[in-house]
Parts: structure tokens; sequence; C-alpha cells
């Protein structure tokens, strides 16, 4: 029968490509053995023990199904098709054999599990993988199979599995989602489990770019790590789980209050240092507070010359990678940094908030910032936005809600600072007091950064209405070229190269652009307007 079976598909295959008038010529002896054979095998929950296969594999032409039970001849299935067999109960080694049109054969034992009893020790597993994609595996004893019902449509078909089987579930919006994985045996009785499950728009984190010679790392793929004692205290008031983003290590911390990390057994010498460094990505938490403390010279904590700082990331931005590059100097309590032991993350609302957290590193970066340049205009003639030399006008925000940026304010020696980080296009707007800069000749912004390739000042009136989009608003964007980088660039613009800019009573909006977008830090000072 099987080789009646298999001429009539040589048959077929020949004739078909005779009635072609293209090339006639077949290498079946170039056609590889069917690969990743297996079978899916389900069973009714009648007590009748009747198990139906389907068998899978790729490259094969037809399949052979040896039952493993007192029928001892093979029924024969094509790709796609299922059989029904009748077991009694037990453990049967199924034989699957995949065909190849040439003849070859791959084959896989899958053992069937036939029992009338409810599974026992059932151990499903859900994992949450990037991009609002889940992973679902599970294992018992007595199934047969698994089913899985993902809770994001109603009135939802499950998805049959077997054991060892990975099934990955992708969600077409983030939110909060109830998986049900059920294990079912022969008999009517099933056994089952309800997850509650987040899924966000979550990717990997940026691969760190600053070179290896200038890192001490406690955290990153990109990196030989430093050794770290715990990433999650006794004392901690947070759950630590080390998961797996596109194949790239990440730390979790959920019911985050605080968490405590130490390098007790071999502190961490960072006096040669200039910044710390952390990715870090939640889609809930309304602030984030570093804190690093170093131990002294006798490595004990409480041992009289301890020394810490702690820095407040207020408003962080929400369900994308925020890379948080913070001057050590900004840590004033640190006064040394040769003995670094202990680094606390704390986030808020107190509790409840979920913080993914990758590269966390220290590093010197060539050229590190300093205070911005003090000005020298008389206060007379500004009008300042934002400076520690003038008293500044009313801004109404440094971040606008459609900003794609992260905004930290940062004191730099004692200089108040704007640093956006994750910078593609940042808006600042004085709405509620326009400024009007009639009688002003320049715009000026002290701006400082390691990696901006391009940078971007655009300003807005939006006319005598004081409302964007009133019919007289007017704007012009200036463009300055590879600014030099790891240094202050005072950038002093005529507001004449503002072309566009045919009004200046009603200045609303400042708008910075970075380059490469999404991807560089700009640290800002010293913004107003002067004649």
């Amino acid at each position: 029968m099987k080789n009646l079976k298999l001429i009539l598909s040589l048959f077929a295959l020949i004739l078909f490509l005779g009635c072609s008038d293209e090339n006639n010529d077949v290498d079946l002896d170039g056609v590889n053995a069917p690969s990743n054979i297996s079978a899916l095998t389900t069973i009714t929950q009648d007590n009748s023990g009747n198990v139906t296969f389907l068998p899978r594999g790729e490259g094969v032409t037809q399949f052979e199904i040896y039952f493993g039970d007192t029928t001892t001849a093979p029924v024969y299935v094509n790709p796609g098709g299922t059989i029904t067999h009748k077991y009694k109960e037990g453990k049967f080694q199924a034989k699957i054999v995949g065909v190849t049109i040439n003849g070859k054969k791959t084959e896989t034992i899958q053992e069937v599990t036939v029992s009338f009893l409810a599974p026992t020790n059932f151990e499903p597993t859900i994992t949450i993988g990037s991009n609002l994609s889940i992973n679902v595996t599970a294992k018992a004893e007595l199934e047969t199979f698994f089913q899985v019902y993902f809770g994001d449509v109603a009135n939802e078909v499950p998805v049959d599995f077997m054991q060892d089987e990975v099934i990955t579930h992708t969600y077409l919006n983030p939110g909060t989602y109830q998986v049900k994985v059920v294990a079912l045996s022969g008999g009517v009785a099933t056994t089952q489990k309800t997850q509650s499950v987040t899924v966000t728009n979550l990717f990997a984190a940026p691969v760190p770019t600053i070179p290896a010679a200038n890192v001490i790392s406690m955290f990153s793929d990109s990196y030989t790590n430093v050794a770290v004692d715990t990433w999650r205290t006794s004392w901690s008031q947070a759950n630590l789980e080390d998961i797996d983003i596109s194949g790239n290590k990440t730390k979790k911390y959920s019911a985050l209050n605080f968490v405590g990390i130490e390098a007790t057994t071999t502190p961490i010498n960072a006096s040669a240092m200039t910044f710390f460094h952390v990715d870090i990505w939640s889609s809930d938490f309304t602030e984030f507070k570093v804190k690093l403390v170093d131990f002294g010279a006798n490595g004990a904590f409480g041992g009289g010359d301890d020394k810490e700082h702690e820095i407040t990331i207020s408003n962080p931005e929400k369900e994308k990678w925020v890379s948080l590059d913070i001057p050590l100097s900004d840590f004033t309590g640190l006064t040394t940094r040769s003995h670094i032991a202990q680094l606390i993350f704390v986030g808020a609302p107190s509790g409840n908030t979920t913080v993914y957290v990758d590269n966390v590193f220290f590093y010197n970066q060539a050229g590190s910032i300093t205070a911005a340049p003090t000005p020298t205009v008389a206060a007379s003639k500004v009008i300042s936005m934002f400076s520690d030399a003038y008293t500044n006008v009313a801004v109404n925000t440094w971040r606008t809600s459609w900003s794609s940026a992260t905004l930290t304010d940062l004191s730099i020696n004692g200089n108040a600072t704007k640093k956006y980080s994750a910078l593609d296009f940042v808006g600042i707007e004085a709405t509620t007091t326009p400024i009007n800069a009639t009688a002003m000749t320049h715009f000026h912004t002290d701006v400082w950064s390691s990696d901006f390739t391009q940078f971007k000042i655009k300003l807005v009136d939006f006319g005598a209405n004081g409302a964007f989009g009133g019919g007289d608003d007017v704007e012009h964007e200036i463009t300055i070229p590879s600014p030099a980088k790891g240094s202050w660039v005072s950038l002093d613009i005529p507001l004449s190269s503002f072309t566009g800019l045919t009004t200046r009573a009603h200045i609303a909006q400042l708008i910075y652009v970075g380059a490469p977008s999404g991807n560089n830090t700009v640290y800002i000072d010293n913004v107003y307007f002067h004649n």
C-alpha cells in the first residue's frame, strides 16, 4: 500500500511537470529529508480513549503513524490531515514518520498518555516576552494535551499544545489579561490554572556606546561586569525577576518601594569616573530615585566614614527606555567615591510600580560636564527664560505633553540645568504670558552634549490672539550642524536669522530638536533674549 501511494505521488508530480513549458528536469535526489516531525494529540473527554493525531513537519509528502499499542500496521495521513485512534488507559510510545517525495524519512517517538483521571502535578509557565507578547509552556502528569486561553477576545477558541511546546501570543494592546491554561486527559475532569498577566510595549534596552575602557559596569550585556553581591538585599521592599528581553538580560523590579543593591565584598572605586548610567523602563512610575553610598575606607556601613547622596528624577517618561546619565558631581553628598558599596533605587507610587533596569555602570566621558558659563550681558538688556544669572519670566512648561524627550532638572556645581535625554524634540511653552521680544536682537542658549550630531532651535510667535493655529502664527527654525561635543556651546543667534519669525511680540513656544533622533542627551542653560 505504501509503495503504491508513493508511486502515485511520483506519477502525479511527473504529470504536472510534463504539462509545463519550463525546464522539466527534477532532481529528486536533492530533496532533503523531512524535519521538525511531531504531532499534536488531542483526546475526547468522554472516557472513550479516542485520541486524534495531527502530524506536523516540514518537507513532508505523507506521514506514517504507528500507534504504539497492539495495532502494529501504520496508518497514512496527508499533510494537514488527522487520524483518530481508540486507546485503552496507559502510556504509549507512538511513532510519527515523515516521508518526502523521494522516499526519505525522518521519525520521532511521541509519548501518548491516556488517562480518565484529572491531570496531576500541573505546572504552567507564563513568561513576559517583548512588545506585547507572552510565552506559555506547561507540564503535568496523566495529561494528553494542554489548552491555553489568552483572555483578550470574547468567545475565545483555545490553542491546543503539547508538553515542552512553547506557545507565543502577541496582544494588540497593553493591559492586564487573565490567561487560563488547562491540562486535559481522557476523562471529564480537567486541571486548570489562571494567571493575571500584564503586557507592555517593552523592547530591549538601547545598546550602550561608551568604550569599554571608560566603563565600570555592574550590569550590562555590553561589558564585563564587576562582582555584585546582591541585586536585592534582604531589607528591600521589591520583587526581583531576572528576565530576558529579545536575548538581552534585564532586571525587573515589581511592587517597588525601594531596592538595595550591594557590592560589599569588592566595593567599586569610581574615583576616576564622571557619570553614573542606568536605563529604566516603566509603564506606571511617577518618580524615580537613585542613591549611591560609599562605605568608606573601613568598608563597613555605619563605620563613621560613609558618604551618600540621592538624585530624584521627577515625572520620568513612561513606556519607553529612559537613559539616565547623571554626573557624579551631582551626587554632592558623595564626597568620596573609592568604596561605593551600595546602590538604591526608589520608585513611586510607593510599592505599586514596576521598573525594568538595564545597563547599570559608571563611566568617564572625555570632556565631562561642568556648569555652563555665566552670562555677562547686563540684566537690563535681557529677557530670561532660564538662567541663575537673571530673574526669569514665567514659563508654563519646559516639556510639553507632545514632546519626545525626557526632562531632568539637575544642579551642576550648584548651577540649575535642564537635561533632555532620549531627545527627538521637546516643546517649551510660555502661553499664559507670551514673550515680547520686539526690542531684542539676539536669542541665546548654552548647550552641552557628548553625543549629538545636529541641533535645531525653533521659535514660534502665536500672534496677537495668543492661540496656536489662530491664523497669525509665524515661526522659524535654525539648524546648527555638527556642534562641538563634550563642551558648552554658547549659541548667540541674531533674531534676524529667524527670517520666518516676522513678528516677535507674542513668542509662546520654543522647540529644541536633537539628532540622532531619540538617541542623544543635551544639557541646557542660560536661555534668554537680549539686546
